[in-house]
């Protein structure tokens, strides 16, 4: 079998068109969580704190070369410039982002779990009633057995 083939049956297979629908939508998804961690969470956070910008927490680890023309309190500017930044407070922001989207998945796995698990409410039905033509077979099964030869 040629290699091309063998990519073509693999790549229509169930579970890996699954799979990159999965990961279409979780990156779709990924961009929503971080729009409500930057723009709901993390603005209350700060107000909460009292001003407090997780985005803009950093420690500037290299120089700042004489061209530098922005402000040298800011991450983004720096980071601009090249100038080497420890940025904790972006590590933070992606660690809310990561812990939100795991809730989220984990409550959507509990919830299609619990979909997927028989109602026990629902009683199994009950068989419906044999056939008279099969209780006539039966009979004469039985009656056959039990004649001697």
């Amino acid at each position: 079998m040629s290699m091309i083939q063998e990519f073509k049956e693999f790549a229509v297979k169930g579970n890996v068109m699954d799979l990159a629908v999965g990961v279409i939508i979780g990156g779709a998804f990924s961009s929503i969580v971080n729009s409500v961690v930057k723009d709901l969470i993390m603005p209350v956070i700060g107000v909460v704190t009292g001003g407090l910008d997780f985005s803009n927490m950093f420690v500037r680890l290299g120089h700042i070369p004489e061209t530098f023309k922005g402000n040298p309190d800011s991450y983004k500017d720096l980071q601009t410039a090249g100038v080497a930044v420890f940025g904790y407070g972006s590590f933070i922001t992606v660690l809310i982002n990561f812990i939100i989207l795991a809730f989220i998945i984990f409550l959507m796995v509990k919830f299609i779990n619990k979909l997927r698990q028989p109602d026990p409410a629902a009683a199994p039905a009950e068989p419906p009633p044999t056939p008279e033509d099969v209780l006539l077979l039966r009979e004469i099964r039985d009656s056959l057995k039990n004649t001697p030869r």
